[in-house]
């Protein structure tokens, strides 16, 4: 049975430390227990700070980065190597710097890439590397938005409820209009999912979601096994 535990911290910086610190201890773990580790990772401004401060962690030296597989909950679908993509903020912030097998970094398609513009055969290229990768999602982070949305699934939009693993979204509320997306169910596979929130701007949603608002995406996003918000008292206040 899954359960939701809400931790609540003083500020933006500290909780950085906090979720780095807790996504080293859950990679070594998922390693010992499965051999690998298999972690998707989100965007926003919070998630750079996160990655920044596993690389001064001392215990990110027990992780065998080779046997960790990584992912994306969503990316803005921009050029390769555009600076407000996910995988470029994410390379930068850490994984540049680490020694991790290229072929186990899964990035999502570019604009750029195989399928040119064209999102939904980008969604579907990624949803088959999902299946061919037999990913079983240790931990999945993701991002609140102000609206209550997380990935790329927004309330009331229509890929808010799409099926398969993995979906192209158009229009999107939020530039740029074009992205990819895991959808709720793959969200909803992982082990555990952790909602990560700083800042007042996040109170409402936060509140709303924690108050089972599921008309918001962040009150659906639920991990198989647990669930934790990750939250600096800004973000709590309206919980």
């Amino acid at each position: 049975m899954s359960e939701t535990v809400v931790v609540v911290v003083p500020d933006a910086d500290l909780l950085a430390s906090v979720v780095a610190a807790r996504l080293v201890t859950t990679i070594i773990d998922a390693q010992a227990v499965r051999g690998r580790a298999d972690v998707v990772l989100t965007g926003g401004r919070v998630a750079a700070k996160v990655l920044r401060a596993v690389k001064e962690l001392p215990a990110a030296e027990a992780i065998d980065w080779s046997r960790v597989d990584l992912w994306w909950g969503d990316e803005r679908f921009l050029p390769s190597g555009d600076p407000d993509r996910n995988e470029t903020q994410a390379r930068e912030a850490l994984l540049d710097a680490l020694p991790l097998v290229p072929e186990r970094v899964h990035a999502m398609p570019p604009a750029d890439g195989a399928d040119g513009d064209d999102a939904a055969a980008a969604a579907a290229r990624y949803a088959d590397e999902l299946a061919a990768g037999g990913a079983t999602f240790d931990v999945l982070m993701l991002g609140v938005g102000e609206d209550g949305h997380v990935a790329s699934l927004f309330p009331g939009h229509p890929d808010a409820t799409a099926e398969g693993t993995v979906t192209a979204v158009h229009d999107s509320p939020k530039p740029p209009p074009t992205r990819i997306s895991l959808t709720m169910p793959a969200i909803r596979s992982a082990a555990q999912v952790w909602l990560v929130a700083a800042g007042p701007d996040k109170a409402d949603a936060v509140g709303a979601a924690l108050g089972g608002d599921t008309a918001l995406p962040a009150a659906r996003a639920t991990g198989a096994t647990r669930t934790v918000w990750l939250l600096d008292a800004a973000a709590a206040a309206k919980r």
